[in-house]
């Protein structure tokens, strides 16, 4: 019997099985493959995939991989689904632990960023809020923190989390990562060359932590975490592949134990930001300056006024400033958007 009727029946392979339970709970199931591989779907939308005991590790890593968090954010999702049906149909061996999830079900069913609330400002603790609770958004968040924290447990080699999503609105540089804030802590250059070989030449640096899903598995469990912006959104079935083959080989490389290809860039040629300050909906009588179809990474000169309230009024000063990820539309204490210099 092969492994993908066993997790996915009726349904041809891993997303399209998600979409049509959105809203399930569905049963833990168990698999194995030809190879000894072990699946494991824990809940709807989260693999855990362990390979055979004995089988090398070269890397000595254990990998967390998400996508949809956001639910209309379809390549990253689109990407994963692709490397899970290459592994069931035994196109490559695994070598190392993963996790591997599909964030918010019922949003991606819908179409949707979101359905109650932004599921990526949850994390963190902050889905036990008194505002979040009975949010079945807070519910999820939860759970996959708790999956995280398992499997960190089980798999003490060196972890790293990648968070893919893809933008709202257009980028100067399309593709985009965010390392979370802890205090003290470099950016690995390993890691700064997988980013490059992803095809992700662009990094941002947090400056405090935060209640997303990468700032948490990063100070929590320690692992070495991303948030990875791969482009613009669009529906299920829009996306070209083409544009995502970066994260895809290099995800695939690391799945396999094969060794970093030779080095063909340093962490000198990512072009690295700091964040400066976090934009957030003061709700006294809030005024935000920039324009709804401004794309990420837009800059402006000192002197120019970001944002203004009863009390503040924020403006670029000494050197120039860029934005990214505007949006006006979020509710009082939530962020609006995050000012950046270049280093």
């Amino acid at each position: 019997m092969t492994a993908r009727p066993d997790l996915f029946e009726p349904n041809s392979d891993w997303l399209s099985h998600t979409l049509t339970n959105a809203t399930a709970n569905l049963p833990e199931i168990k698999t194995t493959l030809s190879d000894g591989t072990l699946v494991n779907r824990q809940s709807l939308g989260v693999l855990q995939v362990i390979p055979p005991v004995g089988r090398a590790n070269p890397n000595q890593e254990a990998l967390i991989v998400s996508a949809g968090i956001h639910g209309n954010e379809t390549a990253p999702i689109e990407v994963l689904n692709a490397l899970v049906s290459e592994l069931l149909n035994g196109q490559w061996q695994l070598a190392c632990p993963l996790l591997l999830m599909l964030g918010n079900p019922p949003a991606m069913a819908a179409g949707e960023r979101f359905l109650e609330v932004n599921l990526n400002r949850l994390f963190h603790g902050a889905h036990g809020k008194p505002e979040y609770k009975g949010l079945p958004e807070a519910a999820r968040a939860q759970f996959l923190e708790a999956a995280c924290r398992q499997f960190a447990i089980a798999h003490p080699q060196a972890l790293s989390h990648y968070d893919l999503h893809t933008a709202i609105r257009p980028s100067q540089r399309e593709k985009f990562a965010l390392y979370p804030f802890v205090e003290g802590r470099p950016v690995p250059e390993a890691q700064c060359d997988f980013l490059l070989e992803a095809e992700v030449k662009t990094l941002l640096l947090q400056h405090k932590a935060g209640t997303t899903f990468s700032s948490f598995s990063s100070s929590e469990l320690g692992a070495e975490s991303f948030t990875v912006e791969l482009g613009k959104v669009r529906p299920f079935g829009e996306n070209d592949p083409g544009r995502f083959d970066g994260i895809k080989k290099a995800l695939r490389r690391r799945f396999c134990g094969e060794a970093a290809p030779a080095k063909q860039s340093s962490f000198n040629q990512l072009k690295v930001f700091e964040v400066v300050h976090e934009i957030l909906n003061t709700g006294k009588n809030f005024q935000f300056h920039i324009p709804d179809d401004v794309a990420n990474f837009t800059e402006y000169p000192p002197g120019t006024v970001i944002w203004e309230d009863n009390d503040t009024c924020y403006r670029v000063e000494r050197s120039p400033q860029a934005i990214v990820f505007p949006n006006r539309d979020v509710p009082v204490g939530q962020r609006v958007g995050l000012m950046i210099r270049s280093r």
